[in-house]
């Protein structure tokens, strides 16, 4: 190959652990920010899959005792959201997509580094929250649907910790996934255009986009139950008006899409592996990009089909049960491209390949028995029994877990220098296929035998249900010894040394020529700016073009920094205060006492709360007080936009989903007539002056950019300034307002009242945040650390303040004036 390629620069000296520890805590680095996702995703799978087999060991036979009542629906829930939050989605999305999308995009980072550490720690602390809840009472036994009203009945344990935990992780997955998103559209290496990027970077840009879009619905069901938990205010209480199954509209507007979430990162290894393997370019390159942004469109409308059996209107039914088989189109057309990449090829059997064949086959019938679920009369039939949690396993543990390890025996010798045993790797695929089908198969035949999921036991007698979950449960044993086997590989490969060179596979894409493991620069080269196709490496060995090669020593990095470690970390300890603690001893039922009547862990948890909210700031301010790059540099090139602005451009969508789906609930419970307004609503008029001034800051604080951007920094200063009052002003007003009006009636027995204590009270919110935003480049401005080449956070700051405004106008639109 006429193409230069890096040499390695991996240093041989050994750190000590605390050495290793510091750096990770402290990284900007892509990779190790990748690393961190996968092997805390690693550690989640394991964790889940114990939980799994403690299960099917309850399971294997009738009326055992090993895991009775509430305790088996407490490991059954923890198995499900550990596995899907904290192992599915983020190893393929966060894990693979940190580690080689800036080097598929021929970049050194990704847009926002920083953002980057914060997120990833966000995301290691939720687990560590789950996880506390099992020495602070356990955790709930609701299922990870955690449907209304069992999710707020007093006898469940760990509910609040599990929704400040999906919220905690959920905001770690939006920051990323605005992160991505950022990076595709701003920083590319000259001559990449969209049309020319690698499948798998165009399936983390898809599935960034949907989780930005989607996410909003479980965060709107998670927070409406934990201000249920906490202060009474309800949505669904049909006591007040509510309608229960409302929340699960909520969490399916997202957990539906969630299954392609945990698909699509996982397509695009299959397509990246297939191509590599079969030594041809994808087939249907352009269809596989259209059907990834087909499934993104199609899954956003097809989660009603999760509650079809709840009563809903038969018209309502019909038009997801369509959407239902449409989304089915795209996703077989994935099926398909795989398929003809491979035929014709000149397949080398690896390890990879193996993951990559079991993959097409088993998720082929998982695809095929999820058209089934999409038939309404059959639904109705098997929605509570085996048969679905048989098709769910076989669309993830068949697909998207069987890529999860084909994705990494393909980059493990990139990620580590180092290649995995080929005899293991098949050992582990095997046992894995086996186990699989001796799990999963007889659950098919069992659900359609009758046999209702969730349950922990089951009589004897009824024919074959012992011999079948006898047989599921082997299967489980069988799953776990191809875990066993795999943790040895990995574990035995990085006790061998470095041998892997750049390019082990003879792949196509750009990440081939770095060095393996990569240097913390990626690339000592610069690459041509032609690019005729999306295999970059084969058209220049064809054309004779040379990598050019660039000194290290010029390449600028983003400086390492502890303090959005430490904002993740306070972020934890306020996470940890209001799960189990709170502002007061102030309980739904009880009513408000004196705080240190309360229980320790009470009172403990909640002092932790208000310590955590001085470290936050002060670690968020330590933050923004930083440089990100020691020297000005050119961040981005592709658009005008710098990263800052186009990461909160991205992310404000998720926020508009968020205030979209709670308003949407709201409009439907007017509008049936439950949520009627009480005779006396806030006054107009003190509506009309906080929208004022909320208009009034808007103008203001576009004004103080423009004068950043003309060099009036005494101006700027003082725009910023007026900005923060006017935010102060609206707070005061808005205070005064909950107050009067939360004395007037009981705001827990009036579901408007509620609504519009939930959804205004979120905003409210909002202005703290956006106001700490503004606060940020205020600060840096009075600390020097703004000029014409460093701006500072000033330009997200003020894009979300714009953001608070114009949804603060819809607020006034549906509460105060209809």
């Amino acid at each position: 190959m006429t193409v230069q390629q890096a040499p390695s620069s991996v240093s041989t000296t050994r750190r000590g652990a605390w050495e290793v520890i510091k750096d990770y805590m402290m990284t900007t680095d892509h990779k190790k920010i990748g690393i961190l996702y996968i092997v805390t995703s690693i550690v989640a799978f394991a964790i889940a899959g114990i939980l799994a087999v403690a299960m099917r060991l309850q399971l294997a036979l009738p009326e055992q005792s090993l895991l009775v009542g509430n305790a088996y629906n407490q490991v059954l829930t923890t198995h499900a959201v550990i596995m899907i939050f904290f192992f599915l989605i983020p190893i393929g999305l966060f894990g693979f997509g940190n580690f080689f999308l800036p080097l598929q995009l021929g970049v050194r980072d990704v847009a926002l580094p920083r953002v980057n550490t914060f997120a990833v720690w966000l995301f290691v602390f939720s687990l560590v929250l789950l996880i506390s809840s099992l020495a602070n009472g356990g955790v709930p036994g609701t299922g990870w649907v955690f449907p209304y009203p069992l999710v707020v009945d007093g006898n469940q344990t760990g509910a609040s910790v599990f929704m400040v935990a999906v919220i905690l992780n959920g905001l770690g997955s939006l920051l990323g996934s605005a992160n991505f998103a950022a990076t595709i559209v701003n920083m590319r290496t000259p001559g990449l255009s969209l049309w020319k990027m690698p499948i798998f970077s165009w399936s983390i840009f898809a599935t960034a986009i949907l989780q930005l879009v989607s996410l909003g619905g479980l965060t709107a069901a998670a927070l409406a139950v934990f201000v249920e938990l906490k202060l009474g205010l309800s949505m669904f209480n049909p006591g007040i008006g509510g309608v229960p199954i409302l929340q699960q509209q909520f969490f399916w507007f997202y957990s539906h899409p969630a299954v392609y979430v945990m698909l699509l990162p996982y397509l695009g290894i299959a397509a990246e592996i297939a191509s590599t393997m079969a030594r041809k370019p994808l087939f249907g390159y352009r269809v596989m990009v259209y059907s990834l942004l087909g499934i993104v469109l199609v899954s956003l409308l097809v989660w009603v089909h999760h509650i079809f059996a709840a009563g809903l209107p038969e018209a309502w039914q019909i038009a997801f049960a369509i959407a239902t088989l449409i989304v089915a189109v795209p996703t077989g057309v994935k099926i398909f491209n795989l398929i003809g990449t491979l035929w014709g090829g000149r397949i080398l059997m690896r390890t990879p390949t193996y993951w990559l064949v079991g993959f097409i086959f088993n998720f082929l019938i998982g695809g095929i028995t999820g058209v089934s679920l999409g038939m309404i009369p059959f639904d109705y039939q098997v929605t509570m029994s085996y048969y679905v949690v048989a098709h769910f396993h076989n669309v993830m543990m068949f697909g998207t877990a069987f890529l999860a390890f084909g994705g990494l025996y393909y980059w493990w010798p990139k990620m580590t220098g180092r290649f995995m045993d080929e005899r293991l790797g098949l050992w582990n695929f095997w046992l894995f296929m086996i186990g699989s089908w001796m799990t999963f198969l007889p659950q098919y035949i069992l659900g359609l035998m009758g046999m209702p999921r969730r349950y922990y036991t089951y009589p004897a007698g009824n024919w074959t249900w012992t011999e079948l979950n006898f047989i599921s449960t082997l299967g489980a044993l069988v799953l776990l010894a191809g875990s066993v086997v795999f943790v040895r590989n990995m574990l035995q490969s990085l006790r061998r040394p470095i041998t892997a060179s750049p390019n082990p596979w003879g792949g196509f894409t750009l990440e081939w020529t770095a060095a393996s493991p990569p240097a913390a620069y990626n690339f000592a080269h610069e690459f041509p700016t032609t690019f005729p196709t999306e295999r970059p490496l084969y058209d220049w060995e064809k054309s004779g073009e040379r990598l050019t090669p660039v000194d290290p020593r010029s390449i600028h990095l983003p400086v390492d920094s502890i303090w959005p470690f430490m904002t993740a970390f306070a972020v934890l300890l306020m996470g940890y205060g209001l799960s189990f603690g709170w502002f007061t001893n102030y309980t739904p039922t009880g009513g408000l006492q004196p705080f240190f009547s309360a229980a320790p862990g009470h009172v403990f948890a909640s002092l932790l709360l208000y310590a955590s909210i001085p470290l936050f700031m002060w670690s968020l301010f330590k933050w923004a007080g930083t440089r990100e790059y020691a020297v000005p540099v050119e961040h981005h090139h592709l658009t005008k936009y710098d990263n800052g602005f186009m990461g909160m451009a991205w992310f404000i969508i998720s926020e508009v989903s968020l205030f979209g789906v709670l308003i949407a609930g709201y409009v439907y419970l007017r509008m049936i007539g439950a949520a009627e307004p009480p005779a006396l609503r806030p006054n107009v008029w003190l509506a009309a002056l906080n929208t004022l001034i909320l208009v009034s800051s808007s103008f203001v604080i576009h004004k103080a950019e423009q004068d950043h951007h003309h060099g009036r920094y005494t101006w700027f200063r003082l725009g910023l300034f007026i900005t923060l009052l006017l935010g102060t002003l609206f707070m005061l007003f808005q205070v005064y307002e909950f107050s009067l009006f939360g004395h007037e009636s009981d705001w827990k027995q009036n579901l408007w009242q509620s609504c519009f204590f939930i959804i205004v009270g979120l905003h409210g919110l909002h202005i703290l945040i956006g106001g700490t935003g503004v606060a940020l480049p205020y600060y840096q401005a009075l600390t020097g650390k703004m000029d014409k080449y460093n701006h500072g956070s000033i330009a997200p700051a003020s894009l979300y303040w714009h953001l608070v405004d114009v949804v603060w106008l819809f607020i006034v639109a549906i509460f105060y004036a209809w």
